[in-house]
């Protein structure tokens, strides 16, 4: 659980940053990658993160609806996949290096939980 509780507060605090501050800030602050979507995409991508990121603790800490886990975690792998692929074609190299962890991190969550013995 403490696994599901770190990642998804990464993917928290990630989603909150893209939801609170405009998109020149982020832009300022080394997130180029901003330039290349409207306001309301990168707003979009911060609300999936903070839905994921609760999708990942919620069940678990609450123990119920935990067909949200697997879920949350198979999501955060295709905005994981679609961060690598952004990131690749600014040529970020560093940036899709650990889009890659996280989404293999995320993957091994989603099989783990849809599995046959479902943790």
């Amino acid at each position: 659980m403490r696994k599901h509780c770190a990642r998804g507060g990464t993917r928290t605090a990630a989603g909150t940053m893209k939801i609170a501050q405009p998109k020149a800030k982020l832009a300022a602050t080394g997130q180029g990658w901003v330039e290349d979507f409207s306001d309301a995409a990168v707003k979009s991508i911060g609300a999936l993160e903070i839905l994921a990121a609760l999708g990942l603790i919620l069940p678990a800490v609450l123990g119920i609806a935990t067909v949200l886990v697997p879920a949350a975690a198979a999501g955060l792998v295709l905005l994981m996949v679609g961060a690598a692929i952004t990131h690749g074609r600014r040529h970020e190299t560093p940036n899709v290096i650990i889009n890659i962890v996280l989404g293999i991190l995320a993957a091994g969550v989603a099989i783990a939980r849809f599995g046959p013995s479902g943790l």
